[in-house]
């Protein structure tokens, strides 16, 4: 799975179907206004630690999220393309800290749905391992 316009990719992703929304793994999150919107800069942290580039988009808004440990937060929400497999499309996801979790990305049932299957008892699809996620060629 790839975040083509934030040069992320290919990523590991979990799919969540219990999850409405989309979630990214976000360091340095800074909101700022531009223009009088709101916009946000951050950086994906690979598993590996290392920081990629500073990207930045606008905030579509800040969506109040309930985490699996049941805490609450406000996230920011931006707007990007995703491309898996031949499938490219348009999807939201929440920015947040998800250094303490398995996969960096969580893709939620508004991202999967009409244009995906899930199978559960799969992984890796798109090929790769656990180590080293597939392109989504």
């Amino acid at each position: 799975m790839e975040l083509p316009e934030l040069a992320i990719g290919p990523i590991k992703a979990k799919v969540d179907t219990g999850a409405r929304t989309s979630a990214l793994h976000a360091v340095d999150l800074d909101v700022f206004d531009r223009d009088g919107s709101t916009w946000v800069s951050f950086a994906y942290q690979h598993e590996d630690g290392s920081v990629g580039a500073l990207n930045e988009a606008p905030v579509l808004e800040f969506r109040d999220v309930t985490n699996s440990g049941g805490q609450s937060e406000s996230r920011p929400v931006i707007q990007t393309p995703l491309k898996l497999g031949t499938v490219y499309k348009l999807v939201e996801l929440t920015l947040t800290q998800r250094d303490n979790m398995a996969y960096r990305m969580l893709l939620g049932r508004t991202t999967l749905s009409a244009d995906f299957v899930v199978a559960p008892s799969e992984s890796f699809v798109q090929g790769g391992d656990n180590t080293q996620p597939g392109t989504s060629e």
